[in-house]
């Protein structure tokens, strides 16, 4: 009797940087579904939400040499959330710029208003994966403006655990927002 053991995702992507067609095709029949149902779930338009999991998937293999993914799942979500909301934006824009002049103030402020309501959810999604001691220090530090003593004090926690909190939050929204800055440049170029 033989068993099949399905390969991890991580050694899927081990595969997949070297250029393995058999892995990208695994990740592609492994997601293509639960990504359209994120798709859909956002857009409420099938056709749509198969188009953007196209997209990315064609992202991806052609930065398969070059893309660095820490979890698989996390990225490929992510990844159909910025094409969303690139679409949207797309759309919104488009009957924006049919509503007011070119060179309108007005033709701007909807991108801005856009990026920065995306940017604040983003962070916000963020906050929430983080261990829950290490998001409260954040939450009071970033949100409440609280000091690390006064932190401490609350939390009845040293000054000193506070700040390995707080330095850890810091680092993990860095790391997060630097791959999301590498993303909206490949998404860009969609």
């Amino acid at each position: 009797m033989k068993i099949d053991v399905k390969p991890t995702d991580n050694e899927l992507l081990e595969l997949f940087t070297t250029g393995n067609d058999a892995a990208f095709t695994e990740i592609y029949n492994r997601y293509w579904k639960k990504l359209v149902a994120l798709g859909y779930s956002y857009t409420k338009d099938k056709f749509a939400a198969e188009e953007i999991v196209q997209e990315v998937f064609v992202s991806l293999w052609n930065r398969r040499g070059v893309v660095k993914i820490d979890t698989l799942s996390s990225y490929l979500a992510t990844a159909i959330k910025f094409s969303v909301f690139k679409s949207i934006y797309t759309k919104n824009r488009r009957e924006k710029l049919l509503e007011h002049m070119p060179g309108s103030p007005l033709a701007e402020l909807p991108e801005d208003l856009f990026h920065a309501k995306f940017l604040e959810e983003y962070v916000n999604g963020l906050v929430e994966q983080l261990p829950e001691k290490c998001r409260l220090v954040y939450q009071y530090s970033r949100q409440k403006g609280l000091s690390p003593q006064e932190i401490a004090d609350e939390m009845n926690i040293a000054k000193k655990t506070v700040e390995a909190h707080l330095t850890k939050a810091l680092k993990m929204l860095r790391l997060n927002l630097k791959e999301m800055m590498v993303l909206l440049i490949v998404l860009k170029e969609l």
